[in-house]
């Protein structure tokens, strides 16, 4: 839940497989070093619905393009630290975020750990894939920040882990918009004001063609569903106004 970026960094650059069957049969053994809980995301998303409602303003958008059973990757866009919670209360399902690996620590490492959340290790992410897999093969829901990090949230780029695990699961994708968690001028780690107003908007599932898991299949889903998400969030960000949005400048670097 939390907002930490966890677009897990894949190596081999944009064509990259991930850990790819090879992986896969050499590890069988290595399953995920912890299964997440079924019933953590059920009590946790009630946490994430009281943040966006109550505690923030928050206008849905589209949440019935998510499909209700079977699984399904939620791929956001990123730019606020809130953004986890927000979106992970805003998804119509239980569902498991990929949440970056030092957010994991004390009370809110428990917390999330309970709530059925995937820690994920931002320049090896490859447990955390299996992880991931793991639970879209069970028919879940798997939420990640695919371009890796706070930033400008235009989804300019993604990293090569959402695409992995897409082709793998065969698994749609829909792409999320998310505004108002972070305004120009504000600071990387800026915790909006208590109901401030926010925008969340789901698009129309991105559906990949049965083209196998090979590295040309994994980079040609990685740029549909970057551009699938940065259309959304230059059409999102029309609707979602100026009030909303606070300006179209992006609101700073990647963290």
């Amino acid at each position: 839940m939390s907002g930490a970026g966890a677009g897990p960094a894949v190596t081999g650059g944009a064509g990259s497989r991930g850990p790819g069957r090879k992986h896969r049969r050499r590890n069988s053994s290595a399953a995920p070093t912890r299964v997440p809980s079924g019933i953590g995301p059920i009590w946790a998303r009630k946490i994430g619905q009281f943040l966006a409602h109550i505690v923030w303003s928050t206008r849905i958008v589209g949440a019935d393009r998510v499909p209700r059973t079977g699984p399904v990757l939620i791929a956001a866009n990123h730019t606020g630290v809130i953004d986890g919670p927000v979106v992970f209360g805003c998804v119509p399902r239980s569902s498991h975020f990929l949440v970056k690996m030092e957010a994991f620590r004390g009370p809110i490492g428990w917390i999330l750990r309970a709530a059925g959340q995937i820690p994920v290790d931002r320049s090896h992410g490859r447990q955390a894939l299996t992880t991931a897999l793991a639970e879209l093969r069970r028919g879940r829901a798997v939420g990640i920040f695919p371009e890796g990090g706070r930033g400008a949230g235009d989804a300019a780029s993604v990293r090569a882990g959402v695409a992995w695990l897409a082709v793998h699961a065969g698994a749609p994708v829909v792409p999320v918009a998310i505004f108002g968690t972070r305004r120009p001028g504000e600071g990387k780690g800026a915790i909006p004001k208590p109901r401030r107003r926010l925008y969340v908007e789901f698009g129309e599932p991105i559906v990949l063609p049965d083209a196998g898991t090979g590295r040309q299949a994994v980079a040609d889903a990685m740029e549909r569903i970057r551009t699938g998400l940065a259309g959304l969030v230059a059409d999102a960000t029309e609707r979602a106004g100026a009030e909303i949005t606070g300006s179209r400048e992006p609101c700073g670097p990647a963290e």
